[in-house]
Order: C-alpha cells, then structure tokens, then sequence
C-alpha cells in the first residue's frame, strides 16, 4: 500500500482551475519528484496534500486514511511536513525559535531538545547561528532551516518545494545531499523542483503536470532524457 494516494483530485484557486483530477502515488521510502512549467499546478498539489488547500473533488489518502478534509495541523501530527517555496521561515525569530515552532504539535520536550540538538548536527552552520535571526541569513542557510524545521516534526512525509530556488550551484549541491541523506535515514519525500534534470537524477519516479493535469509518469532514470519532459518543463 502506498503511503500517499492522490485520487483524481482538483483544486481551485478562485474561479481558476489549478490541478483537475490527477493522481499519483509514493511509495514509503521513495523519492518522487513532480515536474512541469510555471503554473502546472506544482505547489497546488503540495498544498492540497499539507492541507493548506482544499480540494474540490478527489481523494487524499496517506497510510491508509482519508486525510482530503482534516485540518492542517492534524496533518502535520500524522506525520505530513511541508518545506515551502521560498523557505519562508520567521525572519524576526532566532534559528533556535524557527526549530522549536517546528515542533509545536509535539509534547515530547525532552526528545524535542534532542532532535533540535541533532539538526544541528546535520545542519552545522545552523548550530552556529541558532541565535541569530532567521532572516539575516543567507538564502541556502534558509533553505537549511526551512528543511530542518519540517524535519523537526519527525515526518513521514516531506513535503519539498523548490529547494534550490535561488541558490548558487555549490550549495544546490549541498542541500540535494541533505535531501538524499533524509531519504536514506527513512524518510519518504515528495518534491518539487525547478531542475528537472537534478530532480530526476535524486528522485525514484517522476510525474509530469502540464496546465494543471498529469501527463504522464515513469522511472526518473528513463525521463531524465525524454524530450517530452523537456517540452513540458518548457511549456512548448
């Protein structure tokens, strides 16, 4: 059984259509990259799987349950965290508050204080900065804090969009490193990034959008050269 089942979902922004009656699965352990132009409907579909938007029609399914109307924060307690575009973290609170808040649905004080000490482990140049502000650091150290902060919710599935967005090459690298080294440690993920090619070459499987419906899906290994992603991540 999937730990993800999306079913024939649609989801609107307003009078506008932003994903209609997709599906698309992820297996416990996987890397799954979603792909497609600007506007496919990437981040709806992420949104829609974190709750922060409802669906019009369709089935969310993760670990065997229907989570299509539960409240965010009810997804994030069964195990679902999400990385957003743009990092997005609390730019006027401390590294050491962004992890804390990332773990707001936990109880466990003592196994939290253990957890924020071991992204600090992970996440070296965090630990030097835990109490500077979130927002005067450098845009890769973000996206450092914005993967540990969902990480600090002790996921099954995270949720990633766009990590490298803006980032110089050498530190893509280096984050795509941590993407991979989560995944290795047991952690399920489903990603949405702007370099098909990167995301194809850490990634199990692959789904393409184009304007808001699923095209097609197969081994990241044998689309990584398919020209018909070419033309969908072009948007010709």
């Amino acid at each position: 059984m999937a730990l993800l089942e999306i079913e024939r979902l649609s989801v609107n922004y307003g009078a506008i259509q932003a994903i209609r009656d997709i599906s698309l699965s992820v297996e416990e352990g996987e890397v799954v990259t979603l792909i497609g132009a600007n506007g496919a409907g990437k981040t709806t579909t992420l949104r829609a799987v974190s709750r922060m938007m409802r669906p019009v029609s369709g089935r969310i399914m993760f670990a065997g349950r229907d989570i299509t109307r539960i409240p965010a924060d009810e997804a994030v307690r069964i195990g679902i965290a999400q990385s957003p575009e743009g990092r997005q973290v609390l730019a006027r609170q401390s590294v050491q508050d962004n992890l804390e808040l990332g773990a707001y649905t936990r109880r466990d004080a003592a196994e939290v204080k253990g957890d924020i000490s071991r992204m600090y482990e992970r996440f070296p140049r965090l630990g030097e900065r835990r109490h500077q502000l979130a927002g005067t650091l450098s845009g890769g150290e973000q996206q450092m804090l914005a993967i540990a902060r969902a990480m600090m919710s002790r996921p099954r599935l995270l949720l990633l969009d766009e990590p490298s967005l803006g980032l110089a090459p050498i530190i893509v690298r280096e984050i795509f490193s941590i993407i991979r080294e989560l995944n290795e440690q047991g952690t399920t993920i489903l990603l949405v990034e702007q370099n098909a090619k990167l995301a194809m070459n850490s990634s199990n499987r692959t789904y393409v959008l184009e304007a808001g419906q699923m095209t097609f899906t197969g081994q990241s290994a044998q689309l990584v050269n398919d020209e018909r992603v070419l033309h969908a991540y072009l948007g010709g």
